[in-house]
């Protein structure tokens, strides 16, 4: 009885432990540097519409994603939307491949935004490094983060 007690006490911890490691992890997509919060993240080519990749030359795929950056200032309770920056990066796999990451500058009226387009394998891990500058003479704000991709 002791045994089967045990075993049954050991195999609900183990399901415990195993239901706490497959919990999703929480995705991080901003940077906080004062005063500036740089916003980021990785999205497939195919969510841009087709009339917007092709006036942006953009190429769509599923083995194609796009890194979207944009910079805010807040200032006395106030944020702005994305400001004009400086924006530059690579992104690497596993294998310390290194791909430079190449930014067009979007602009909106009132936004701007920054996409770097890229080739990436199925379940490829990619670890990111960016640097933004709110202008050509200042410090660049750099900032690191991983994304693993999936074709669809």
């Amino acid at each position: 009885m002791k045994k089967l007690l045990q075993s049954i006490l050991l195999s609900l911890v183990a399901v415990t432990v195993q239901a706490q490691i497959d919990q999703p992890k929480e995705i991080s997509t901003t940077a906080k540097f004062g005063d500036y919060t740089v916003h980021y993240n990785v999205f497939h080519s195919t969510d841009i519409p087709a009339k917007v990749a092709e006036a942006y030359k953009l190429v769509r795929g599923r083995d194609r994603a796009l890194v979207n950056i944009s910079l805010t200032k807040t200032e006395n309770g106030s944020t702005s939307l994305g400001l004009p920056a400086v924006v530059s990066g690579a992104s690497k796999n596993l294998m310390q491949q290194k791909q430079a990451l190449k930014f067009i500058e979007i602009n909106e009226g009132d936004a701007t935004y920054y996409l770097a387009p890229f080739v990436f394998n199925n379940e490829e891990v990619l670890h990111f490094d960016i640097q933004v500058s709110a202008d050509e003479n200042a410090k660049p704000m750099t900032f690191t983060f991983n994304r693993t991709l999936y074709t669809e």
